[in-house]
């Protein structure tokens, strides 16, 4: 399904882009980062919230791996949120510091994995009590596009905002293949 090269390509992906969006918060003044937009998540403050507590839940989830993962452990100490909208950080700076501590712990973490690890199953239950079992190969998929999908959102929110993110596709950090010389 998925290796790990294409993991750290993600992990990669993902710490750029989330560079991207919080230089453009940090452009507006705090009170346009609280408005309501009409968003899943209302405001920008809250999507970016939301992405940190996404990732935070299926972090702590795949510190549940049969793998004693080195790298998750400043994950295994943070409270588990308690809703998918819950405002973990209301100020914009505390808030990316969260998120370089996430982006950094996904980057090492996913350097650390194998690909064995990846066929492993991992057995959790979602924010509703319901249990499931799948592969870490098929959450680490969701986990990435849930991360694009929802900076998706707060690119809008923020261009909408007057902010522009520039380019924010992963073909941007994708290398040319040269060609063997003929």
């Amino acid at each position: 399904m998925i290796t790990t090269e294409y993991v750290s390509k993600m992990a990669s992906y993902n710490q750029w882009m989330n560079d991207k969006l919080y230089a453009a918060a940090r452009r507006l003044p705090p009170d346009a980062l609280i408005v309501d937009r009409n968003a899943f998540f209302a405001s920008i403050i809250g999507t970016l919230n939301h992405i940190v507590v996404g990732d935070t839940l299926w972090l702590k989830r795949f510190a549940a791996h049969p793998a004693p993962f080195e790298s998750l452990n400043a994950i295994r100490g943070l409270d588990r949120p308690e809703t998918l909208d819950q405002i973990l950080f209301a100020d914009l700076q505390e808030l990316s510091a969260n998120r370089t501590m996430i982006d950094s712990v996904i980057l090492r973490w996913a350097e650390e994995l194998t690909e064995a690890d990846l066929q492993q199953a991992i057995s959790y239950s979602n924010m509703k009590g319901v249990g499931a079992r799948k592969t870490l190969a098929a959450l680490l998929v969701h986990f990435f596009n849930h991360q694009t999908h929802h900076r998706g959102q707060a690119t809008t929110l923020l261009t909408q905002a007057g902010q522009d993110v520039g380019v924010t596709d992963v073909l941007a950090l994708m290398s040319d293949i040269e060609e063997p010389d003929a």
